[in-house]
């Protein structure tokens, strides 16, 4: 079969590689239909994931057709269509019982880190994801959802991910009727976490970027107020201003650690490497949001140690929330979102390219070429 593979830093190709096979009876082959670049490929594209090996097929966003199923499996059968969860759960196990998927004790060896996940280097179990003409599917019964017989693959793809991410960020922030939710980052998971927070009452919701076309698609696709923070000196202050001196009654931090704007992160987690990325979304939600308030950290960031401001939240009296996605207990209630007309979610796909142009596609999100919101590879 096709798929990409990973070759170092800044180089990924498409080449071919031995088709999936059935390894455990709850396995499923997929024939890929649909799959997308997530903005945390690109943590994996630019070298800052660790063990992230040569030969790695990335890819945790996608839909597809099943093609095979082990002897155990139980809901699927093949020709189904289905949108498959990032998060690999076994369905079982302490957390998976609580519907915290992405806790999952039983699919990755580094369980104390995180479960496993589809295309995201063996820190996460080593799977290979969906960017490819195939995928092997664990845990079959648990993850993947039927996509409706009226309803095409686009329309559910982004279920895979960044919109129960985006979900559940503003879930975290325990958003109340009326209260200021104040979003940084523009790019695909920062908008839904904008739709997100009016469906949930927020009468008031900012998002703050730089880049501007991310920012018009804000507030086109979501009916935000935006911030350009390239006009703004100190984006902590000039929040405060806004909201009656106070700071918004919630922050989330859609960015993770690839962070503009400060320099002194810029220069541990970049320059150094004495931190995983920059932190500087951390620091502006911590400092920005008011006393008393919720900030949820959704934007991805490695194990090792990050320099906050934890003196601040802790006087600040803040409630802080984070974590990986537990996208399967999102995904039903979002499609009827979706069935309603309240979303559209494939509006957010700027780009739709084959497998073949992925090493393109990789270049171009990475750039923010040509107004790059969102690549869909079509299989």
């Amino acid at each position: 079969m096709k798929a990409l593979t990973y070759h170092g830093p800044g180089d990924v190709r498409v080449e071919e590689k031995e088709d999936p096979r059935i390894e455990h009876p709850n396995d499923v082959i997929l024939r890929v239909t649909r799959a997308a670049i997530c903005g945390s490929d690109l943590h994996l594209y630019r070298g800052l994931v660790p063990d992230t090996r040569v030969g790695h097929t990335f890819g945790h966003e996608f839909t597809g057709v099943v093609e095979e199923v082990g002897p155990e499996v139980k809901t699927l059968r093949p020709g189904d269509r289905v949108v498959v969860p990032f998060n690999i759960s076994c369905g079982t196990c302490f957390y998976c019982q609580r519907e915290l998927f992405a806790l999952c004790e039983n699919t990755n060896p580094n369980s104390e880190l995180a479960c496993g996940v589809f295309g995201y280097s063996h820190t996460t179990g080593g799977y290979d994801g969906g960017q490819a003409e195939y995928v092997r599917v664990p845990f079959a019964d648990v993850g993947p959802m039927k996509i409706p017989d009226d309803m095409e693959d686009e329309d559910v793809l982004f279920l895979s991910d960044i919109f129960p991410t985006g979900y559940m960020a503003a879930e975290m922030g325990e958003i109340k009727p009326g209260e200021t939710v104040a979003i940084f980052g523009a790019g695909p998971v920062g908008v839904f976490t904008a739709v997100s927070a009016w469906l949930m009452g927020a009468g008031r919701v900012i998002v703050i970027d730089h880049v501007p076309y991310r920012l018009r698609f804000a507030e086109e696709f979501a009916g935000v107020e935006t911030i350009d923070l390239r006009k703004v000196d100190h984006i902590v202050p000039y929040l405060k201003e806004l909201t009656e001196g106070r700071g918004p009654d919630v922050c989330v931090d859609a960015v993770g650690l690839e962070a503009d704007g400060s320099a002194l992160h810029d220069f541990l987690g970049r320059v150094l490497m004495l931190q995983a990325g920059a932190a500087t979304v951390i620091d502006w939600c911590i400092n920005a949001v008011r006393k008393g308030g919720n900030v949820s950290l959704i934007g991805v960031y490695g194990p090792p140690w990050n320099l906050v401001p934890i003196g601040a939240a802790m006087n600040k009296n803040l409630t802080i929330r984070t974590g990986q996605c537990n996208t399967r207990r999102y995904m039903p209630h979002l499609l009827e979102h979706i069935r309603a007309g309240r979303v559209d979610p494939k509006r957010l796909t700027s780009h739709r390219l084959p497998l073949d142009q992925a090493p393109e596609a990789y270049r171009m999100f990475a750039a923010k070429q040509d107004e790059c919101r969102k690549v869909v590879l079509v299989m």
